[in-house]
């Protein structure tokens, strides 16, 4: 049986994907049970959710002994075990993603992070994930910095399906929508077959709050203190706005009459980072139609037990959200700044993420092979 919160979710046309992966959701059937139970439609991992999954247990051992023996380096072997977990939890969301026509019942992968500046590596490596994985319904992640756009794009033209992550501005949104509409256009010529080829914005919530609330606190005032915990959701829902306007023009009706889908927002970055607020805030706030919301399985749980889930939340307060934003500018705090902080940030912890998963792998290796 389904949960009634998270079946009202799904109701209201938002699609719950896992912000989580390891062995041990693999093998103990526990994301089947997601499915039955919590109403989950798709996964995504990145490289701190892979560093965070190699650490514990033992389940990777008998890989690693396997992987070391012949000769693979570190680099190799981190590789082979985050595209074997793709792989099967894409085996797993299979029947969702016939079910759906593709649109959900994806499982996400990301390029090194160490790419997020290199257009032509980041292109290259999405090719050879995709091909890696050898599933239709993975998704390659590529991050949204200047780079990631024209990789975007040229990864899109080549029928790949792609996740954009770490979004946090309206403005670089816009262009992750056009680098899409641009590949998709490039699809087309190259005669390929739009309705195969799906996408998904990763616009990240939560820290934008962390980020503002900080620097409202330094401010001091009674009008600052009575901004915090409200940016994170006017950006997002600003951002559907956006989404609206963009897939309503002429130029998106002539890929959609070829059979193109719309590139859909994804919440991301939806766990509360301030015990102060609702556990369940950047879920119950940022409920619209077409729209995933990946959630940490704390997060997935707490909707489950007290979400309440009262329809659409987002298209009715483009205004308000709107006068957030401005009052956070005149009273000091300024978007561009902290947004552009934010993708730095962004890069720069899952950079320190890969470098972590490739040290630890590279200590278990050296257990197995001594």
């Amino acid at each position: 049986m389904s949960n009634p919160n998270t079946q009202a979710l799904s109701d209201a046309g938002v699609s719950i994907w896992l912000d989580d992966l390891s062995r041990e959701l693999l093998e103990t059937g526990k994301i089947a049970d997601l499915v039955k139970e919590r109403n989950v439609v798709g996964l995504t991992s990145n490289p701190s959710i892979f560093q965070a999954a190699l650490s514990k247990g033992d389940r990777y051992n008998a890989d690693l002994a396997t992987l070391t023996a012949a000769g693979k380096d570190v680099e190799e072997v981190v590789f082979e075990l985050t595209t074997s977990d793709v792989r099967e939890a894409c085996d797993i969301f299979l029947p969702i993603y016939q079910s759906s026509g593709g649109v959900d019942g994806r499982v996400s992968i990301e390029v090194d992070p160490r790419l997020a500046h290199d257009t032509e590596q980041t292109v290259a490596q999405a090719k050879q994930l995709h091909a890696a994985v050898d599933r239709e319904n993975v998704l390659i992640k590529i991050p949204a910095t200047k780079a990631g756009l024209p990789a975007i794009t040229a990864t899109i033209a080549e029928g790949i399906s792609v996740n954009v992550t770490l979004i946090f501005s309206l403005e670089r949104y816009r262009a992750v929508m056009n680098a899409y509409l641009e590949g998709l256009e490039k699809a087309h010529a190259a005669g390929k077959d739009l309705s195969t080829i799906h996408s998904v914005a990763s616009f990240f919530v939560s820290r934008v709050d962390s980020e503002i609330d900080k620097r409202l606190d330094a401010i001091g005032t009674s009008e600052a203190r009575g901004l915090k915990g409200k940016a994170g959701v006017a950006n997002a829902r600003l951002a559907y706005q956006a989404f609206e306007e963009v897939f309503s023009t002429p130029r998106w009706g002539s890929l959609a009459d070829e059979g193109a889908n719309p590139q859909r927002p994804l919440w991301a970055s939806t766990g509360v980072k301030d015990p102060a607020y609702p556990d369940t805030l950047y879920v119950t706030e940022l409920v619209a139609a077409d729209v995933v919301n990946t959630m940490p399985g704390a997060t997935l749980e707490a909707t489950a037990d007290h979400g309440d889930i009262h329809g659409d939340t987002v298209t009715g307060g483009y205004e308000q959200a709107s006068n957030v934003l401005d009052d956070l500018e005149r009273i000091g705090v300024s978007y561009t700044e902290v947004v552009q902080q934010l993708e730095d940030e962004g890069v720069d912890k899952f950079e320190k993420a890969w470098g972590e998963l490739l040290d630890g792998v590279t200590a278990e290796m050296s257990k197995v092979s001594a």
